[in-house]
């Protein structure tokens, strides 16, 4: 007789999916409906009703955090450790188990390394420099991240067919080539060759195949809607015997399409399984029934999605509030003045402000340093202490004082100017012999002639550089952001990142464009300087309670009892670059990242958009993100700060569908915008 107090605390839904034991299944799980619970229960079903031995079930995450979470629910409700179950863990590291019993297979040893991002970066520099390709012009995580994505879908060398119109990608193969040869010959693998691999072993050796086709009597994936290609192939063939996969995961939470993940996998999960039986869990239990409305109105708007509607079992809770404001400081006042009022009522800890892209913290970061309210970014780093931030702010630093050895150091060969850690070493020692500053020590060597031909060219471009810069700054008067600006260019520090085709390197510009409008709002460069000493040098690692800051992406599977969600603007959220690039399909992984943002709320949720933004030191004129128009009125709440005469809403149109005087400068989403109303 099978124990089923686990059952007892079910749903209808959420048992039926437990119970429901043969052939595919694919739960549609929404926002806190409970799908961690309904997998490991279904674990513990299978183990007690004897339906199969724990190493007969293959139960898959995406994190070490998510496996070891299902392990201890799945002991908490057999009783004692749940013992056996060999198969419960990431993509990554069941495909390295198997993959390490057939190495042979794919021309590796069992013994094989896996190469880290570190390694990777290495190798691929190696190749570039044999095959004389610039690394400054191809950077070697865009060409990481291109093979990463071939081996998402599948694909060995031989096999890539490159787009014509993609100059890079006909770079990228023979290096892709190479770089597989090479690992085989280090007797390595990384990442993406753990499934790959896997995969191919699986195509090509039927015997293996079935061997664990047999053995996996259950197969459990969680977060289904983020798998890739890759991923969905290798548990197809796993399935093939027995078929009893269950899928959970929730389509209107595919947020991830550039990480390489395919929503089709489960909108056509019923066309890869045949007699595919789909649940759906409805039941939500995090957010209040207006919160609910709000984010599934929103949703509706999209195509392609399975469908759901989500029930809440909460009361009706407060409004949404949707603010404007008129500009982005003012947006990060609001939302201060709005975390003071709440405080006492919720914990810090309990508070999130969500944002598009990470660049935009900084202006809260501000603030709250500014009122002393203790706060953490979640997922990034505090944007002061971002590299290339720190990089900027080094060079403004031994511009306006020559003696600041820590600035030199730090930027003297970047970008690389062939100076390298042994000339460094030397200026030190020249330095400390000579008790003089580094930049002055490193003149002098110049001047004698201590330093070898290359970097003494090196050295004397960036010397000449800051020279030049110091003259712009007392003798030409430019002032501290356009000093920034010329510095930026005339380095070749803003090259280095524009020609680095890499995700990284784009946010890393956007930090530079947000610091630029940050250094505006200061008369001269000494305040300027002045500030980020003060907000570098506050102790960040306060004890107790912190507002969490952190993007939309880096939100997901966290839930905070108030959620605020500012920067909803045309260009931004949208983002532009999603639109451009993906159409849409853009469009929709954009709505459904909005959702996301909405769901994590438990209690209130705080949507807001300004008028103007501060960008690149300019004004421009800001739309509410069409996002906006799709939330239901009767659950909303509107506010508008915005004029500080006239705070009545009725009197602010909120779809702007105005026509403004003169010539000011638009924002991009501004001229999408105006196409899209005419």
């Amino acid at each position: 007789m099978v124990n089923s107090d686990y059952l007892k605390n079910l749903n209808e839904a959420q048992k039926q999916a437990v119970l429901a034991l043969d052939g595919p299944l694919l739960i549609v799980a929404g926002a806190g409906s409970g799908k961690t619970k309904v997998l490991t229960s279904r674990i513990a079903h299978i183990i007690k009703n004897k339906s199969a031995f724990p190493n007969q079930i293959l139960a898959v995450t995406f994190t070490n955090k998510a496996a070891k979470e299902m392990q201890i629910r799945v002991s908490k409700i057999l009783g004692s450790s749940a013992v056996g179950l060999s198969w419960l863990g990431t993509f990554h590291s069941i495909c390295a188990k198997l993959l390490r019993k057939h190495a042979s297979a794919v021309n590796l040893n069992s013994n094989f390394t896996i190469v880290d991002t570190d390694d990777q970066i290495r190798l691929i520099k190696n190749i570039c420099k044999a095959e004389n390709i610039d690394i400054k012009q191809l950077a070697p995580r865009y060409v990481i991240a291109i093979i990463d994505k071939w081996k998402n879908k599948g694909l060995y060398p031989s096999e890539v067919k490159i787009n014509p119109k993609d100059i890079y990608e006909k770079t990228i193969l023979p290096v892709y080539k190479i770089y597989q040869q090479k690992l085989l010959e280090l007797n390595a693998c990384d990442f993406g060759d753990l499934i790959l691999h896997s995969v191919k072993i699986l195509e090509k050796n039927e015997d293996i195949r079935k061997i664990y086709s047999k053995n996996f009597k259950y197969i459990l994936v969680d977060e289904y809607q983020d798998t890739n290609y890759i991923q969905s192939q290798w548990l197809h063939l796993l399935a093939e015997k027995n078929k009893n996969i269950c899928c959970v995961g929730d389509d209107d939470q595919s947020i991830y399409s550039w990480r390489g993940a395919e929503i089709k996998n489960f909108l056509e999960f019923d066309k890869i399984y045949q007699n595919t039986r789909v649940i759906r869990l409805e039941q939500n239990y995090r957010s209040s029934k207006n919160i609910l409305s709000v984010a599934s109105s929103l949703i509706s708007n999209n195509q392609n999605r399975v469908g759901k509607t989500l029930k809440s079992t909460m009361e009706d809770g407060d409004l949404i509030k949707l603010n404007c404001f008129k500009n982005g400081k003012d947006e990060a006042i609001g939302v201060s003045d709005e975390v003071e009022k709440i405080k006492k009522k919720y914990s810090l800890n309990n508070i999130a402000i969500l944002v598009r892209a990470i660049f935009q913290t900084r202006e809260f970061e501000e603030r709250f340093l500014k009122i002393g309210m203790p706060y953490r970014i979640l997922g990034g780093i505090k944007f002061y202490e971002r590299a290339e931030i720190k990089d900027c702010v080094a060079y403004l630093r031994l511009i306006y004082q020559e003696k600041d050895d820590l600035a030199f150091e730090r930027i003297v060969n970047n970008p690389k100017r062939s100076i390298g850690d042994s000339t460094i070493k030397i200026i030190h020692e020249y330095s400390k012999k000579n008790k003089i500053s580094l930049e002055y020590s490193a003149r002098k060597m110049i001047e004698k002639n201590l330093l070898k031909p290359k970097a003494k060219i090196g050295l004397s471009i960036f010397l000449d550089l800051i020279s030049k810069w110091r003259n712009d700054l007392k003798i030409k008067n430019f002032n501290h952001v356009k000093l920034l600006q010329t510095l930026l260019d005339e380095s070749g520090y803003s090259s280095m990142l524009k020609n680095k085709k890499d995700l990284e390197n784009e946010n890393r510009l956007e930090n530079i464009k947000e610091l630029l409008s940050a250094m505006k709002e200061f008369d001269n460069l000494e305040s300027f300087l002045d500030h980020v000493s003060l907000a570098t040098s506050i102790d960040q690692n306060w004890e107790g309670e912190k507002i969490n800051m952190m993007t939309m992406h880096a939100a997901k599977g966290l839930e905070f009892d108030v959620v605020f969600l500012p920067g909803w603007e045309e260009g931004l959220f949208p983002h532009q670059k999603s639109i451009e690039e993906k159409g849409h399909n853009g469009l929709e992984e954009e709505r459904r990242l909005a959702y996301v943002g909405i769901t994590r709320a438990k209690k209130n949720a705080i949507i807001s958009f300004s008028m103007n933004r501060f960008y690149q030191g300019d004004w421009i004129d800001s739309m509410a993100s069409r996002f906006i128009d799709e939330l239901p009125e009767n659950n909303l709440e509107k506010n508008s700060y915005f004029d500080e005469n006239n705070d009545t809403f009725d009197e602010f149109e909120f779809n702007q569908d105005i026509e403004l005087d003169d010539d000011p400068k638009r924002s991009p989403g501004w001229i999408r915008y105006q196409k899209r109303i005419k």
